[in-house]
């Protein structure tokens, strides 16, 4: 009985649809399908692609070095190929809003770089928000995409105060459209965890940061002018009630000075910074010049502790667990770029100057002397870099670049001199 009832409803919804086939007006199903055709295409314009792949090849001057040009050579290593980056970038644009997705693949693996939602409002298209994983509003070079910046790695400072150069949180934004006199200046303010994109936050600070920016061209667009101010303000949980801090102890001593009332515990360690950029562009009938400069100064609080293996003053961005002391210093930090691109030979030459200080209280001749419990940590660094750019085509870059690192000559057990760690980078980049 079911199988005859399954049948007759079988032929009769076969027999409404030939019905239908018959009745339809072949117009009004060739409409249909240009109407749903328009749709798709509208879907793909909205949709932008974008992505670039650094391969590049570096030989350093001696094996197993620290580095901030693309991360530390391995143990007996001193040359290797590396995927510096393979970047890949998904926008999509709809209603004021932007949905945007970047993943970056390498040889070590898969990782987002971004994943964020704007809004923007649409009366007077300036006011903006935005929440997820971002790069932090502060100064020129961070924000700066690394398919687009001259040098191969961004500022020695830059990569120790802001690891991975991004965080997760959420940020208002305010630049009138470019129609507008007003399009000159801009706004951003953001909250984040202070961890950087890929880790957990591990306290209950959120830190605020700010960067106010004025841009204008002038002599009929050859000329590009930029200023910008940036100002942080978080902290780091204190994992123990001893907090250390550099000064004179009570023997008239310089060293680093504990503080290890029970209260420290579980509180927070303010971690602010300020900062400068500027920027000047000139476009001349040889290419176009470039100068541009970074400076930063503030409070850095680090977990660690003066008998750990590798002291360090990078941001962290995991939970510490082995030296969980808190030490504060106070670090400064300043970059230029001299950039000339030379239009009839598609080439350009960069000339760059970075120098990080994570420890403005203390002089070359304090660090290794007995009692002060400094370390490589407080060690101040310079590093000149210069380098060749063959533009191939409009999609296609080669980069020839020299960084030569200067360290501080101290009293520690080696580092009385400076460290043989420069490197060449030898950069394709390949962007679509």
């Amino acid at each position: 009985m079911r199988i005859k009832l399954l049948s007759l409803l079988s032929v009769m919804v076969l027999s409404l649809t030939i019905a239908k086939a018959q009745t339809e007006n072949p117009l009004d199903t060739l409409t249909n399908r240009v109407n749903i055709m328009n749709g798709d295409l509208d879907v793909l314009k909205r949709l932008k692609v974008t992505g670039y792949m650094q391969p590049q090849y570096q030989v350093a001057d001696s094996s197993g070095v620290g580095s901030f040009a693309g991360g530390d050579f391995g143990s007996g290593l001193n040359k290797r190929f590396a995927l510096r980056r393979g970047r890949v970038k998904f926008t999509y644009d709809f209603s004021n809003t932007q949905f945007v997705v970047q993943l970056d693949g390498t040889e070590k693996g898969v990782s987002f770089t971004d994943v964020y939602g704007k809004y923007t409002e649409p009366w007077l298209n300036a006011f903006s928000i935005q929440a997820g994983i971002f790069n932090r509003p502060w100064g020129y070079e961070i924000a700066t995409s690394s398919s687009m910046r001259e040098s191969p790695e961004r500022a020695r400072w830059s990569q120790t105060l802001f690891p991975g150069e991004r965080d997760l949180g959420v940020m208002a934004g305010f630049q009138m459209p470019k129609t507008s006199k007003w399009n000159f200046l801009s706004l951003n303010v953001a909250m984040v965890n202070g961890t950087g994109r890929s880790a957990s936050d591990f306290d209950y600070q959120k830190d605020l940061i700010a960067h106010l920016g004025l841009s204008k061209n002038i002599a009929k667009e050859k000329i590009k002018l930029g200023l910008g101010a940036s100002y942080y303000n978080g902290g780091v949980r204190q994992f123990t009630k001893y907090v250390y801090s550099y000064g004179t102890n009570s023997s008239g001593v310089k060293t680093y000075v504990v503080d290890s009332a029970s209260t420290n515990k579980d509180g927070i360690a303010g971690r602010s910074y300020i900062g400068a950029d500027l920027q000047f562009v000139y476009e001349s009938p040889i290419g176009t010049t470039t100068l541009r400069g970074e400076f930063i100064q503030g409070q850095q609080p680090v977990p660690g502790n003066s008998n750990s293996a590798s002291p360090s003053t990078v941001t962290p961005t995991t939970t510490p667990t082995t030296y969980p002391d808190t030490y504060i210093r106070n670090v400064q930090g300043f970059v230029a770029y001299f950039v000339q691109n030379i239009k009839a030979i598609k080439s350009g030459i960069v000339v760059k100057y970075d120098m990080y200080d994570p420890n403005t209280d203390v002089s070359t001749s304090d660090i290794g002397v007995s009692g002060s419990k400094l370390t490589k940590a407080d060690i101040a660094y310079t590093t000149l870099g210069f380098g060749y750019l063959f533009y191939i085509n409009a999609n296609t870059k080669l980069c020839l670049y020299r960084d030569l690192v200067t360290n501080e000559s101290t009293k520690l057990t080696g580092w009385s001199q400076d460290l043989q760690d420069n490197v060449w980078t030898f950069r394709l980049q390949f962007k679509f």
